[in-house]
């Protein structure tokens, strides 16, 4: 306790609110392995894990190695090594979210507490909104501890790929509309500056 007060008189708000941001980031990431939902932590707790797609089983060292051991990513939440994983954004004081595993460590902030860019090669800040909604709602998630069917396995491998797509589609059609919109700014640039040099034949 003794240590909060020092930082928090003897540095400045925004050191102190640094450091005990990171205080809880390591208080809740020692509760369950990187990229875990809360609602899965008991799952992953055992000493031999089943793959959420009912195809194998691994033993609990394997989690998180950077090896994809199931298709369906359950041995890799906290890792970009299975495509079709999501990792957890805990983001405390804002609201939690899912992303894709591919964006783990891929030197981008995707989540506002900076969990998923790990491996010390880029800095994320904590900006998640203190005050905000710090608890994970438990109707919008429902643990996937049942296995799955190899049809809803193609179907959820589908859904990720048309998910990338769209995003992929969406950042191409803004690329599309700012060259666009370049061109006719550059079309009425060029069109009054020829209006401009024939004005100035005529008044010669």
């Amino acid at each position: 306790m003794q240590i909060w007060r020092w930082l928090c008189l003897k540095h400045s708000f925004p050191v102190c609110f640094a450091a005990v941001s990171f205080f809880l980031l390591l208080v809740s990431s020692s509760k369950s392995p990187l990229g875990i939902h809360p609602l899965d932590a008991k799952y992953f707790a055992a000493e031999v894990i089943k793959c959420k797609d009912g195809s194998k089983s691994f033993t609990r060292d394997r989690l998180n190695d950077n090896f994809c051991d199931c298709l369906d990513g359950t041995d890799e939440p906290g890792t970009s090594a299975c495509p079709a994983g999501k990792f957890y954004c805990r983001n405390v004081g804002s609201i939690p979210q899912f992303i894709f595993s591919s964006r783990v460590n891929d030197h981008f902030c995707d989540c506002c507490d900076g969990s998923d860019e790990y491996d010390g090669s880029i800095l994320c800040p904590n900006t998640c909104i203190m005050g905000g909604n710090v608890e994970y709602k438990t109707e919008d998630y429902v643990s996937t501890t049942s296995h799955l069917h190899s049809t809803k396995l193609k179907e959820m491998k589908i859904g990720i790929k048309l998910e990338d797509l769209i995003q992929t589609l969406a950042g191409l059609k803004m690329i599309t509309v700012a060259e666009v919109a370049l061109g006719c700014v550059l079309m009425v640039k060029w069109i009054f500056h020829k209006r401009v040099k024939s004005k100035k034949r005529h008044h010669r």
